[in-house]
């Protein structure tokens, strides 16, 4: 089988095993916002001066001493232009935030469908500053005014909550998705320093493994981003001393130089098909002026084979960078499945359905919950070597199998793909969420 074929065959097995169930929106939980009325005391304030803000679901029975903190996402801002015009929004501004946010997913507290974290205390940090809650500085030019001081937010989120119950807890999870993501390898360690010594404190972070990597110009078009962001907003300061003693300081806000000096336990879950950083990291605007890759962005389907082999480069790249971090942590863990996606632990659909994405049958939810409590089943996955390879045919049956319950007829098809077939099986999939070896809708079995 040739390289071109089997980036076909990922992508096959992507869009197979990633096309999860819908669930009904009775299961959604509605949190009302609380604001941090004290914030003024510590000068935390969100980009345009309003309060910061988070949403507090209170936990039950066994789980009323354990807490799970969510920081939400959002992007970023990296100049004086792109913070003004994001102050007067919700990513800038509480006071265009919704009062009620839907809690699912690992914020559920339906133990259906969270069944590990569904009666702790859950709580999302709403964002509001542009840098992942890391900066702290100050822009005044005139009548311009913008705060820059995430640091100073999540401080102030943590004394609010403290006297709550958090600074009681027995066990605490702090997670992010996207920019949250990223918010929890630059808090973790912090986090675990606000709480008793004898709690079981850890660290999840949710599409949020941002990849220093050049684009298909060749650039380091996200590195001269975040530098961007770490020098305006002042975040350097909040950054880990042991990191930014070791390299250029700006290079720390990427997870791939902060995460080898952190010493909480920590587990990444991503995709190695990120659609954020596939859009932004690996093709940026700027890098195809001429929008050659303007379809395939917007739908993998009508990705040419070049375009395969460059996003299955990109993968590549991603799982030769979390290697160290699988090999030496003793206490880490991690998720890497192919979905083009971006963000899966707040979405239940991708967290805890009976058609969520599963890696070696075993769903996000099923993963994260076997590593936080430290059961054998999460051990057995994470020593198996073929985690890291895609294990070709055979894998593909198993999975296809396990999504569709079929086996007729299979091997016979995926032997026989060539890569437009290949894509076009794909596209099959893709559309008709359902079993691909049945006939679509007013077609008949030749």
């Amino acid at each position: 089988m040739n390289a071109i074929t089997k980036a076909a065959l990922s992508l096959l097995v992507v869009l197979l095993t990633c096309a999860p169930a819908r669930i009904n929106s009775q299961a959604r939980r509605l949190v009302k916002m609380t604001l941090v009325r004290n914030a003024p005391s510590t000068g935390a304030y969100c980009l345009d001066g309003s309060l910061p803000a988070y949403h507090m679901d209170r936990g039950f029975e066994a789980g009323a001493h354990n807490w799970l903190l969510q920081f939400e996402g959002g992007g970023w801002c990296n100049d004086i232009k792109s913070c003004l015009e994001r102050a007067p929004t919700r990513r800038g501004s509480t006071r265009y935030m919704s009062n009620v946010e839907v809690f699912s997913g690992i914020l559920s507290n339906n133990a259906s469908l969270n069944p590990d974290f569904y009666n702790w205390n859950r709580v999302k940090l709403r964002y509001c500053d542009g840098a992942s809650f890391a900066g702290d500085a100050t822009y005044r030019n005139g009548t311009s005014l913008l705060y820059f001081r995430g640091q100073r937010i999540w401080r102030a989120i943590i004394l609010d909550l403290l006297p709550k119950g958090l600074g009681q807890a027995k066990k605490a999870l702090l997670s992010g998705c996207s920019a949250g993501g990223l918010a929890t390898f630059h808090h973790c360690d912090n986090f675990t320093s606000y709480l008793p010594k004898n709690a079981s404190v850890k660290c999840l972070s949710d599409a949020g493994f941002f990849l220093d990597a050049r684009d298909i110009a060749m650039n380091h078009s996200m590195r001269y981003f975040f530098k961007g962001v770490v020098t305006l907003q002042g975040v350097v300061k909040n950054l880990n001393t042991n990191c930014i003693n070791s390299t250029f300081p700006e290079q720390c806000f990427f997870p791939q130089y902060a995460l080898p000096y952190i010493t909480t336990p920590f587990f990444i879950l991503n995709s190695a098909y990120d659609v954020f950083q596939i859009r932004h990291i690996l093709v940026p605007p700027e890098a195809d002026p001429n929008g050659h890759w303007y379809h395939c962005k917007l739908n993998s389907a009508d990705c040419n084979t070049v375009q395969i082999n460059t996003m299955h480069g990109f993968r590549t790249y991603m799982l030769q960078t979390l290697k160290p971090f699988f090999v030496n942590s003793t206490r880490g863990g991690m998720y890497i499945n192919s979905c083009f996606t971006h963000c899966q632990s707040e979405t239940q659909d991708t967290w805890f359905v009976p058609g969520s994405p599963r890696v070696h049958n075993k769903t996000i939810a099923g993963a994260v919950g076997d590593w936080y409590f430290g059961r054998n089943e999460f051990d057995k996955l994470a020593s198996s070597e073929s985690f890291w390879q895609k294990s070709g045919l055979k894998s593909c049956v198993r999975d296809i199998k396990a999504t569709f319950g079929v086996l007729e007829g299979l091997s016979t098809v995926l032997e026989g793909l060539s890569t437009v077939d290949g894509l076009k099986f794909c596209v099959l999939v893709q559309k008709n969420d359902k079993n691909p070896m049945e006939p679509k809708t007013g077609e008949t079995e030749q």
